[in-house]
């Protein structure tokens, strides 16, 4: 298991060699620093601790700002903690950066979806609507709440808080990895509003193939060389 944190920058779509367009997220992939290593006989669990991103010191508390001097690290603003990380070749205050993925494989990205609000069963729920006649008198009810014991049984949909909730998008595929700007772009959309930090982890199902041949891309500089080339030539 290997993992990294970053940040959602947005959506864009790059286009393969044979011309076909991909949706793709781009996540922006700030060196991520080693600031913990568990261990089963210490803590009784295997995990590596990533921090990203500097904070300001008047912004951490006290424990927090010990745990960062312990690994002789600045202050982070995103700390997330990965269980089961490949740990045999990480030292503490370590950075791992985007290149620890490769274009074509298959990974989870875990985030926190966008807040919606207080939403009715309708919106929340995607239950169906009643009749739209007007005289039908039963629109975008909650439905009916079952027997009737003077209480509601655990698990009924009703209206209340919808997204703001951790959410994973599993088996998305790296399209690309782009050192030079700190960038993985991911196949698809994933959790959050741009901005938001994200967990991209190898992918947890149990698949045959976990990384797929890398797509050849359309090299725009390439293509735009060519270009300059032939204006030469025709002038």
């Amino acid at each position: 298991m290997k993992g990294i944190l970053g940040r959602k920058i947005g959506m864009t779509q790059i286009f393969a060699e044979n011309g076909r367009a991909m949706p793709a997220t781009v996540i922006e992939v700030l060196p991520n620093t080693v600031l913990q290593i568990k261990t089963v006989a210490k803590d009784g669990y295997d995990a590596v601790q990533l921090g990203v991103e500097d904070q300001k010191v008047s912004r951490v508390n006290k424990p927090d700002m010990g745990r960062f001097k312990k690994a002789s690290s600045n202050p982070k603003r995103f700390v997330k903690e990965i269980r089961n990380f490949d740990s045999a070749n990480l030292t503490v205050n370590q950075e791992i950066k985007a290149d620890i993925f490769t274009a074509g494989e298959l990974v989870d990205v875990t985030g926190v979806s966008k807040g919606k609000g207080f939403s009715g069963a309708i919106k929340r729920h995607n239950y169906s609507i009643g009749p739209k006649g007007h005289g039908s008198g039963y629109h975008r009810g909650v439905g009916s709440m079952g027997s009737i014991i003077n209480r509601i049984f655990k698990g009924k949909g009703m209206a209340g808080q919808m997204g703001n909730a951790q959410v994973t998008v599993q088996n998305l595929e790296v399209i690309k990895i782009d050192s030079a700007h700190n960038a993985i772009l991911v196949k698809g959309s994933i959790p959050g509003p741009n901005k938001s930090f994200v967990i991209i982890k190898d992918t947890a199902k149990n698949n045959k193939v976990k990384t797929l041949p890398a797509r050849e891309l359309v090299n725009y500089a390439k293509t735009d060389t060519t270009k300059n080339n032939d204006s030469k030539n025709e002038a």
